[in-house]
């Protein structure tokens, strides 16, 4: 790709129209040229090459980070078992692994145990060529997602955008909710202050997007099932990208700052404060936007479609609306992950999230749905009072059995998380597997089915049609 990149440089360049190169549009593809670009002295606008590769080196940034006060996830390298076993003693579990060169997530898996890092350890090292591997402690907190353009040294910040799903599942496969309904303002104004320190300290100019996990208090907290907390909560920074990201077209929409369009100008040199729109934190909407992705599963036979730190998904939609519930079920249908005002669904919850659960549980109940569970699952929808027909596992080899019912069209929907086990001979990969086929509503994030069964219970699953304008722009 640098061959072309180049030809098509010298060609602009002999025009006498190359008055430089922007590197921060077209996700990591541009980021990784920009070395290219800089050995061979063609110009960039906007962030230089020196900023991007501090934000690039791991080493590098994460002294950048502790230099100027801001918390990292405890993380280390490792090129062989021995060592990624060390950093796991050193660290704890359970741990976000993955290989050095990868993108959106390629690769990369939360491992919970010594046995889980073997098996991981044996694959990564196999397929990076004995690239290192990064090892990650793994905070299971709430995900928050800023973008920003900065031209320097001010930064003007459109929104903060909060995902639904807790970190660890890839950004590109959350559901992101802006204005982030459930931060408190002392968690946004350590997020604003982080990300005005970050953009300072790299020198960026043009578009930036950082991602943060906020620990301490609940992994999800939405509005209608939202309580307080006690616990202290502190904010890490995840990841910086020098560049624009995927939400991008979601946070412009939904806020009105044409973020591309100020962007540019500050590659050009233009100072934020004087294009109109301030610097800072710009002032919050009075509505509330889903952006939610849409997968394309169906069509990969034999795929997994659990959610982690692999992103799968192939596009994403947007939901606009005066609330939470009303803006998700305008996503949700968007994405065809809609559920049924009135349906039948099927619970296969591993122990891990059992505890969790039970507010989708008592939310599905309310609503009146018929529910299909496994034996393990049913004792404790038992234990709630509510409802349930226990359904046999495809491997005690009884019918109807749990694919049966999806495959006769009993169940409408299925919720099932997955364990560190996901060998395609247990039932949790044949359940999946068999719903997306059916094409019906496959929920493996607990977060992610509890905010689409929040829009079935109360006058909330009406919604209005407005434009964005109508939206943006109220009299």
């Amino acid at each position: 790709i640098e061959e072309y990149v180049h030809n098509i440089i010298l060609k602009e360049k002999s025009k006498g129209n190359l008055l430089g190169i922007i590197a921060q549009f077209g996700g990591q593809t541009p980021i990784k040229l920009a070395k290219f670009l800089h050995e061979n002295s063609l110009p960039i606008l906007g962030t230089q090459y020196s900023s991007i590769d501090l934000a690039e080196d791991r080493e590098r940034f994460q002294q950048l980070l502790n230099d100027i006060g801001l918390r990292q996830p405890p993380n280390a390298t490792a090129r062989n078992i021995d060592q990624a076993v060390k950093s796991a003693d050193k660290i704890g579990f359970p741990l976000v692994v993955r290989p050095s060169y990868v993108l959106g997530g390629r690769a990369m898996e939360i491992v919970h145990n010594e046995e889980e890092l073997s098996r991981y350890m044996n694959s990564a090292l196999y397929a990076s060529d004995g690239r290192k591997v990064l090892v990650d402690k793994y905070f299971q907190g709430r995900e928050v997602e800023v973008d920003a353009i900065c031209d320097g040294e001010n930064i003007l910040i459109p929104g903060i955008m909060e995902h639904v799903e807790r970190a660890g599942v890839h950004s590109g496969d959350s559901m992101a909710i802006y204005p982030a309904l459930t931060l408190s303002k002392e968690e946004i104004n350590t997020i604003v202050d982080y990300t005005e320190r970050i953009g300072k300290s790299l020198g960026v100019k043009g578009l930036m997007n950082i991602q943060y996990v906020v620990t301490g208090g609940p992994a999800y907290r939405s509005p209608k099932t939202h309580f307080e907390t006690d616990s202290e909560t502190k904010v890490y920074v995840i990841e910086v990208n020098p560049r624009s990201s995927r939400t991008i077209p979601f946070i412009s929409k939904i806020t009105g700052v044409p973020m591309v369009k100020l962007a540019v100008k500050a590659m050009l040199g233009n100072k934020i404060e004087n294009l109109g729109y301030g610097t800072g934190l710009w002032p919050k909407q009075d509505l509330v936007g889903i952006k939610a992705p849409v997968f394309s599963m169906s069509k990969l036979t034999g795929v997994d479609t659990y959610l982690g730190p692999e992103m799968k998904s192939t596009g994403e939609v947007m939901g606009i609306d005066e609330n939470f519930q009303s803006a998700t079920i305008k996503a949700l249908m968007s994405s065809n992950m809609a559920l049924p005002e009135h349906g039948s669904i099927l619970l296969s919850i591993s122990d891990d999230y059992k505890k969790e659960s039970q507010v989708l549980i008592r939310l599905l109940g309310e609503s009146g749905y018929n529910i299909f569970a496994t034996e393990g699952t049913a004792s404790l929808i038992s234990e709630l009072d509510i409802s349930v027909t226990v359904v046999p596992k495809r491997l005690d080899g009884e019918h109807p059995n749990v694919v049966d019912i999806i495959e006769n069209g009993t169940v409408d929907a299925v919720v099932n998380t997955v364990t560190g086990n996901r060998d395609v001979l247990q039932d949790g990969f044949h359940i999946r597997r068999t719903a997306v086929d059916r094409r019906i509503p496959c929920f493996t994030s607990i977060d992610t089915a509890t905010a689409a069964a929040e829009s079935l219970i109360g006058s909330e699953h009406s919604f209005h049609i407005k434009t964005i304008k109508e939206y943006l722009y109220k009299e």
